[in-house]
């Protein structure tokens, strides 16, 4: 549980028991002889009940004030206080463990705050605080120690094994020095080959149980590119006492990879996922929106998988963590957790580990959508798949353009293929959009260059600001207009999350309204000190608007903003209902701004359901979750579609054109779309 902001297949048949547990007490001292009807810590961990372990400390800590760039360990000797009132928080939940507020609490993390030399300060005070905790509670409660990554991934490029090694090794001593720990969680790691050695360094250091767990990306691997089966055999062999996977993603994406641990590992498996995808509500502060029914409602899934420890990671509260508990404590029958209940455990002691073991799209269609796709009047008339993004919004011509992203690890011969596709069935306006995993990708500006110049169609650039300089962002759009782009949608962009706070080392030094801005002064002859250029730009440009948006007033305020800083038409996220576009419709009217609607069609309930709940700003109606989930798996893309076309000939009248995904980048399924707009 850092906490920090970063379709299910079958359930697999788990390697380890999830019967209820035996009512048998637990002593609860760390050290020392156990009473004779004791089990220990590394028993409890064994798999025989479904534990739940508390959920994010750090997104406790951003809720009550606490910046997102300060270092959260020191908080355990400057306000000890919140720490512990957090940790109250979470056993009064329900959570059988709590771990302590030491995630990053090691010489180098601490070190860019300017406290390297209070390394074993803040992890004895942290752990003390959990134990003190755990006493009050009333009744058994495991305390462990979270363990981090020696290094960040920006300073694992500079950091060895060898220092790696001995940063955690001063860490972990200062955890177990004063026999206040049960067990230690090692999470959050990116990089197998930084697990194992943090595994061979906590076993040398103490006897303690040890939890191992990884962190996977939206594509189910790690950063290093290991697979959870990877990872499940590599960590078994291993003095492990359970291996899990924790962070980066929620629950849907996560329950994915879990059932893989379960499938390939020797031991019990945990897994804690993030509350969805983290988004940006300022300079420095994120937000998180999945609630606690569906939060509970993927951990039991996550038990039924074979997990045998459940909680949370970043973005999850107390009240996600008690919605888990009673879905744990229904599942194996009122055992009971935490404040509802101490029958499964009681007092604990810590003894030495055990080591683990397609159709054609129709001649007919294909003429009507050539970049633009009608007239002022409304009527569908052929077209140019070369022609001017700004000639036709200014001359009222309907636009259809189709969506495309940056393939991951930089290989661009699949989108060239792709736009080549479009093209040859009449859509010739693509917009290339940001890549949105943790893997390495093509720029977009790069790639709707590489677009127009290798396969001969228009692109308009998706361009954000995140982690670029003012400066930087100006070069770049002055190198690109010098060779052909002509049209870009302006995006503040998120950092994508892979592990401990998302965007923490980020560059913000302009949102979409200030890249917008610069652009216009481009487009004047300025540039972004207001010093005269040799030449004026010619850029067309765009900006988002978000029918979905949680806060609908912001957002067309927002919008506004982005109409007076100069943008001359606006791209919406995806719309899966008509009654959020229509409001915007009306919000913008009298602006005389074109409005693209974007549609990316469902593909099944699992979708659906993820973007439903994870993903912030989207709006599914019920209906459309009922639809998808009657469809089945067999039926889910086709249902998907027909929802989609509908959406599409309701909404034609209101926007002045579309951007269209294909689902599975296949540009043959666009045709019930396509037909939608005839």
């Amino acid at each position: 549980m850092s906490g920090t902001p970063t379709g299910p297949g079958s359930t697999s048949t788990a390697s380890t028991s999830t019967a209820p547990a035996s009512t048998a007490p637990i002593s609860t001292g760390p050290a020392g002889p156990a009473p004779a009807n004791s089990v220990s810590a590394a028993q409890v961990l064994s798999g025989e009940r479904v534990l739940v372990a508390d959920g994010a400390m750090g997104t406790m800590l951003h809720a009550a004030g606490a910046a997102l760039d300060r270092s959260l360990p020191e908080l355990n000797v400057s306000d000890p206080g919140l720490v512990a009132t957090i940790h109250d928080s979470y056993l009064s939940a329900g959570a059988d463990i709590i771990q302590a507020n030491t995630f990053g609490a090691n010489r180098l993390w601490l070190e860019d705050h300017g406290f390297p030399d209070r390394v074993a300060e803040i992890n004895r005070a942290g752990i003390r605080l959990a134990r003190a905790a755990a006493d009050r509670a009333g009744r058994a409660v495991l305390v462990a120690a979270s363990v981090s990554p020696a290094v960040t991934g920006q300073q694992r490029r500079r950091v060895g094994a060898e220092e790696r090694m001995e940063v955690l090794r001063e860490q972990i001593s200062a955890l177990v020095a004063d026999g206040a720990a049960d067990l230690l969680i090692l999470e959050t790691f990116g990089y197998l080959d930084e697990l194992v050695e943090a595994v061979s360094v906590a076993a040398s250091v103490t006897n303690l149980p040890l939890i191992a767990q990884a962190t996977f990306a939206d594509d189910a691997h790690t950063l290093g590119g290991e697979t959870p089966r990877e990872v499940a055999t590599v960590l078994s062999a291993l003095p492990v006492a359970m291996i899990g996977t924790n962070c980066t993603v929620g629950p849907q994406r996560m329950l994915v990879v879990a059932e893989d641990l379960v499938r390939y590992s020797a031991v019990p498996v945990s897994a804690q996922p993030n509350a969805g995808q983290p988004r940006r509500t300022g300079p420095r502060s994120f937000e998180f929106a999945i609630d606690g029914g569906y939060f509970s409602r993927y951990l039991a899934r996550f038990a039924d998988a074979g997990v045998t420890l459940v909680g949370g990671c970043c973005g999850t509260t107390p009240t996600h963590i008690r919605a888990a508990a009673e879905a744990v404590r229904g599942r194996d029958g009122g055992q009971g957790h935490g404040a509802a209940g101490t029958a499964g455990l009681g007092p604990v002691t810590a003894v030495p580990r055990t080591a683990g073991r397609a159709a054609g799209t129709s001649g007919t269609t294909a003429a009507r959508m050539a970049g633009t796709a009608g007239t002022a009047d409304g009527s569908v008339s052929a077209g140019t798949a070369t022609g001017s993004l700004a000639e036709h919004l200014t001359a009222g011509r309907f636009v259809v353009a189709a969506a495309i992203t940056p393939p991951a690890a930089g290989w661009a011969g699949d989108a060239d293929r792709l736009a080549a596709e479009f093209a040859d069935r009449g859509i010739g306006l693509l917009l290339v959009e940001q890549g949105g995993s943790a893997r390495t990708h093509m720029d977009s500006l790069n790639m709707a260059l590489q677009l127009q110049q290798r396969v001969g169609v228009e692109t308009i650039a998706t361009v954000t600001t995140w982690d670029k300089t003012i400066m930087s962002l100006q070069a770049d759009l002055l190198g690109a207009h010098a060779l052909g782009i002509r049209s870009v949608v302006c995006t503040t962009g998120s950092p994508p999350v892979f592990g401990d706070y998302p965007a923490v080392d980020g560059t913000w030094e302009v949102d979409s309204v200030g890249l917008t801005g610069l652009l216009a002064g481009l487009n004047a002859g300025r540039d972004s000190n207001g010093l005269a250029l040799t030449a004026r730009t010619s850029f067309c440009i765009g900006a988002r608007v978000n029918p979905g948006a949680r806060d609908a007033k912001a957002e067309i305020a927002r919008a506004h903003a982005k109409i007076r800083a100069g943008a001359r038409y606006l791209v919406s996220r995806p719309v899966h209902e008509v009654d959020s576009l229509s409001r915007v419709v009306e919000a913008l009217e009298g602006t005389g701004i074109p409005l693209l609607l974007s549609v990316a069609p469902l593909t099944s309930f699992e979708d659906a359901d993820y973007l439903a709940h994870e993903v912030p700003g989207v709006t599914i109606p019920a209906g459309t979750l009922d639809a998808m989930e009657r469809a089945g798996r067999s039926g889910g893309r086709a249902v998907g579609l027909e929802l989609a076309a509908a959406v599409l000939a309701k909404a034609r009248p209101l926007v002045s054109g579309v951007v269209l995904s294909a689902p599975g980048d296949d540009p043959s399924a666009l045709t019930p779309l396509l037909d939608a707009l005839a």
